[in-house]
């Protein structure tokens, strides 16, 4: 994580990336295994899908949980700091359908 010259270019830096934020807006739903994820978010490359996770990790934004069972199990969970910035993304993504409206009305 790196700061910017705007807390609000800080933010969108941090969240930016291919589903980060709909990473994050599943798992305030509830911890979720990385199939679940995969899942949820068909349109993203597995390859990308990690990348993506790791990245939210070291950011603090969610926590990876590995159970030693066999076969192995991993899930995902928001940190403290994922659950605190959920309802900001929450509210671009009212605002996210609030456009998609406007570009479906504009079509018609």
């Amino acid at each position: 994580m790196k700061k910017s010259y705007c807390p609000i270019d800080t933010f969108i830096n941090v969240v930016k990336g291919k589903r980060k934020s709909t990473i994050i807006l599943h798992l305030s739903q509830g911890n979720k295994r990385y199939n679940e994820l995969v899942k949820l978010i068909p349109d993203i490359s597995e390859r990308m899908m990690t990348k993506q996770l790791k990245e939210l990790e070291a950011d603090n934004l969610i926590n990876r949980e590995v159970f030693a069972e066999v076969p192995p199990r991993v899930e995902y969970r928001l940190t403290d700091l994922g659950k605190e910035i959920h309802p900001f993304l929450k509210g671009m993504f009212r605002g996210g359908v609030i456009f998609e409206k406007m570009i479906d009305t504009e079509k018609n």
